[in-house]
């Protein structure tokens, strides 16, 4: 009875665990943070595009406040973008998914 009660117990403590780690690595980016990043850089993304899916999960709920250009639905706007996403900050363009400290640097936040 007692080796039940052990292991259903370490059971529990590996479930929270492991609940406790996925939800910390969906948390928001501060929200001041993203708008500072999205008011100083544009990011060129694309429906289907598995990086940009990537990129918006790093952001969670902040995502909202970068700038944003869906290529895929504003083809005219995304003229010179080779892949997605592309951030272009200060004239120059980062291609593919960029951290938050990179961005941070690159953007002066």
């Amino acid at each position: 009875m007692k080796k039940n009660v052990v292991t259903i117990l370490i059971i529990l403590g590996v479930i929270i665990i492991s609940l406790y780690v996925l939800t910390r690595n969906n948390e928001s980016v501060d929200e001041e943070l993203a708008k500072c990043i999205g008011q100083n850089s544009q990011l060129y993304i694309q429906f289907g595009c598995h990086a940009c899916e990537t990129q918006e999960k790093m952001f969670g709920r902040s995502y909202k406040y970068l700038s944003t250009i869906d290529c895929f639905y504003e083809q005219e706007k995304c003229i010179g973008i080779q892949s997605t996403p592309t951030w272009v900050i200060n004239q120059e363009r980062h291609t593919g998914v960029q951290n938050i400290d990179e961005l941070k640097e690159l953007t002066g936040c």
